[in-house]
């Protein structure tokens, strides 16, 4: 045994150390991989803890989003709310502007349309044959010279209201290119005027001249409205003038210039007189043709309407 260890104690020995060595550093080896992956551990613990309260950061983060989100769209409906009342409020308070708007326009024509009629010749559109009567003082605001090409009797000037002239010219000018050759034979007369010419019939055809002339203050020719129209081949104011194509003509286009026959056939007041014929503005012209009435059939109320348009 003694041999034993003599020869191989300081083996064992070496071996016994070398275990222990190997014991040793294989246990520090161990504590050291324990102390790594404890730290390593720690910290992974230490990282997730962290992510954990990053990620719990990040919920109540996104919470408070959502809990903003979701203020944001009360917000937005409750604006889109007001957004509409606001917008009915606007329209109702518009259509009050415009109806005010058009009550103050309705007003305002009014007033334009009195001032306007207030400013007209209300003996404009009497009727005064036999009728009323257009007192000597009257007289038309102004007439002008009918040009002498359209006169019968160029010596002798004839005149017109200085507002109808323009449509008589007109009518002058369209009949003349249909071929139509229209004469004025006499226009404007006084109430003197009327007078003396009422005399000098009554002289000649006695109680008869009441058939086919008006007493002064009668005559539509006071008005300076009033022409009597002729052919050069008729020549005068004869009933013939009812069988030229020159009436025929008036007839069916003289309303368009604002003028009617006062006097048809089977009339109340005079002779069937084709020459003669009164301005009474284009609208009541255009009425009374169209429903084939004359001016002294029609009500004299309804006549006064159409005053404020006759030189329109």
């Amino acid at each position: 045994m003694r041999t034993f260890f003599a020869r191989f104690g300081l083996a064992i020995t070496i071996l016994l150390i070398t275990v222990i060595g190997v014991l040793s550093y294989t246990l520090y080896r161990q504590d050291v991989a324990i102390n790594i992956l404890s730290e390593t551990y720690m910290r992974t613990t230490n990282e997730l803890s962290a992510t954990q309260g990053t990620l719990s950061e990040k919920e109540a983060g996104l919470t408070a989003k959502e809990m903003t989100l979701e203020e944001t769209k009360g917000a937005l409906a409750l604006a889109e709310e007001n957004a509409i009342e606001l917008s009915r409020l606007l329209k109702e308070e518009t259509e009050r502007n415009d109806a005010f708007e058009g009550q103050i326009k309705k007003v305002s024509g009014t007033v334009v349309k009195l001032d306007k009629l207030s400013k007209m010749d209300s003996e404009l559109l009497m009727k005064y044959s036999k009728i009323y009567f257009l007192n000597e003082h009257y007289v038309p605001p102004k007439v002008v010279p009918i040009a002498s090409t359209s006169l019968l009797r160029t010596d002798t000037p004839e005149y017109i209201d200085t507002r109808v002239a323009p449509f008589l010219t007109d009518m002058f000018e369209d009949a003349l290119e249909d071929g139509i050759e229209l004469k004025v034979v006499s226009g404007y007369r006084s109430f003197d005027e009327q007078k003396s010419l009422k005399n000098a019939y009554t002289v000649t055809y006695g109680s008869g001249a009441n058939t086919f002339s008006a007493d002064q203050g009668y005559s539509e020719h006071q008005l300076g409205t009033t022409i009597d129209l002729t052919t050069p081949a008729i020549g005068g104011t004869y009933t013939s003038f009812a069988d030229t194509e020159a009436y025929a003509w008036l007839l069916e286009h003289a309303h368009r210039y604002g003028f009617v026959l006062s006097y048809p056939k089977d009339n109340a007041y005079y002779v069937f007189e084709p020459w003669h014929w009164r301005f009474v503005g284009e609208d009541l012209a255009d009425d009374l043709h169209d429903d084939g009435k004359s001016f002294y059939d029609t009500d004299q109320r309804k006549i006064d309407t159409y005053l404020i348009s006759i030189f329109d």
